[in-house]
This record gives structure tokens, C-alpha cells and sequence, in this order.
């Protein structure tokens, strides 16, 4: 976890490309059943992870998902999409589309910017 307060947690998903997740602190299903402040600090963390993926990493796209089918609790998954990565343009759920031939910046660098980014106050 790089990120947590009493609305929201960020977590990393493990990946050949970077991929982060945000999870409301507490159980709820929908969205739409979030009050208004969750989703004001879901939409504020969004913004910043997908800002510094751009700036970081620069991307070919981001993918922003929430289906949570398997995992019935608000969440959103944020992922850098590089051509060269195995999926590309498949979703990171799809079929394989070849090995992965990314370089990458340091993840653990990024991790650490984002973190003090969603410490900072809003």
C-alpha cells in the first residue's frame, strides 16, 4: 500500500506495467452509494495517479476499470498502457499479444512521488 486515509487506500498491483488500485476504506458495493466526500477523495487521488503515470512514465494510454465483478467493493484500477507491453491494445485481462519488451523507469521512485502527492492537502 502506498497511500491511505480514512476514505481511500492505494495499492499496487503487481504487474509488468504500472498499475495501481484505490479502494474505499469502507465496504460499499457502488459508487453511486459513496456520500460525496469519498467520492470527491476517489476522483482526487484519480488525478493525481493518472498525472504522474503521464509525467513519469509517458504512456501510450491510460486504462482506468472499475468492474469488480470478483470483488464487489468500490474500486478503481489506474495502468500505464505501452504498445510494447504484453497486451497492448488488449486490456490487461485479455489475451496475450506477444512477451513484453518494456524499460521502464524506476517504479519505487514513482511510488514514492505519488505517495507524497496525495499527502499533500487538497
Amino acid at each position: 500500500m502506498i497511500y491511505e486515509n480514512s476514505l481511500i487506500k492505494v495499492e499496487i498491483e503487481k504487474s509488468e506495467i504500472p498499475w495501481l488500485k484505490i479502494f474505499t476504506q469502507k465496504d460499499i458495493k457502488e459508487f453511486s452509494q459513496c456520500n460525496n466526500e469519498t467520492k470527491i477523495e476517489i476522483l482526487r487521488a484519480l488525478d493525481i495517479i493518472e498525472k504522474e503515470m503521464l509525467s513519469y512514465f509517458n504512456p501510450q494510454k491510460i486504462n482506468i476499470a472499475s468492474f469488480g465483478n470478483y470483488v464487489p467493493h468500490v474500486h478503481f484500477h489506474i495502468m500505464a498502457r505501452f504498445k510494447e507491453d504484453s497486451y497492448f491494445p488488449e486490456p490487461m485481462w485479455g489475451n496475450k499479444q506477444r512477451e513484453s519488451s518494456l524499460v521502464l523507469a524506476d517504479a519505487n521512485e514513482f511510488y514514492k512521488i505519488v505517495h507524497e502527492k496525495l499527502n499533500q492537502p487538497s
